[in-house]
């Protein structure tokens, strides 16, 4: 399966979930599959889409908030699962998106290339993880995590693809988007980041 047809599954399931989403890939295909106010795209914050989910997680405890991290990103910061597997907040999903290189800074390869299994990572730091590799087995997972009452990490093994859009690069402008998409809104918001 490749990012972007998983990515499609996911997006055509949300409901208000809140989806923070990594920069480069990861964004590019999220907001490619149907962009959405409640979709938070990051930029120049490599490492940290599932610490941002997080926070929102804690903030939003009546939201589903799921973190769309791939494997390189994950792994500049695997103190962020040490976090979430300490506090497990029910309505938290982390998908994260291991083809096995750095898809967005040149293709190099990531430590998953050469055997570290991020979901036995996960479980170490107190999670619930499994690791998909199908399209069937992606959605049975979805299912399963809308049921779970604690955070879950879905590693998705994916084949890397090609981004069809990119998100606007207004930084200032998604956030307050997605605050008042949330409910929080800023004073001076502007309407839509494009």
């Amino acid at each position: 399966m490749t990012r972007s047809e998983a990515t499609s599954r996911l997006v055509g399931r949300l409901r208000d979930h809140a989806v923070v989403a990594s920069l480069g890939h990861p964004a590019y295909d999220l907001f490619a599959a149907g962009d959405r106010p409640e979709h938070f795209y990051t930029w120049g914050s490599m490492g940290l889409a599932s610490s941002i989910a997080l926070g929102v997680s804690l903030a939003q405890p009546s939201r589903r908030v799921i973190a769309l991290d791939g494997d390189g990103s994950l792994l500049m910061n695997l103190g962020a699962l040490a976090t979430i597997g300490s506090l497990r907040p029910p309505n938290l999903l982390v998908v994260v998106w291991d083809n096995e290189v750095y898809g967005t800074t040149g293709g190099q390869p990531t430590a998953t290339a050469s055997g570290v299994d991020l979901a036995a990572v996960a479980r170490a730091m107190g999670l619930d993880a499994c690791v998909v590799t199908t399209l069937a087995a992606f959605d049975d997972a979805l299912d399963r995590v809308e049921q779970a009452p604690h955070t879950m990490v879905l590693v998705a093994k994916v084949v890397e693809s090609i981004p069809a859009a990119k998100p606007p690069l207004d930084c200032v402008a998604i956030k307050q988007r997605f605050m008042a998409a949330l409910g929080t809104p800023e004073a001076g918001t502007r309407a839509d980041p494009r």
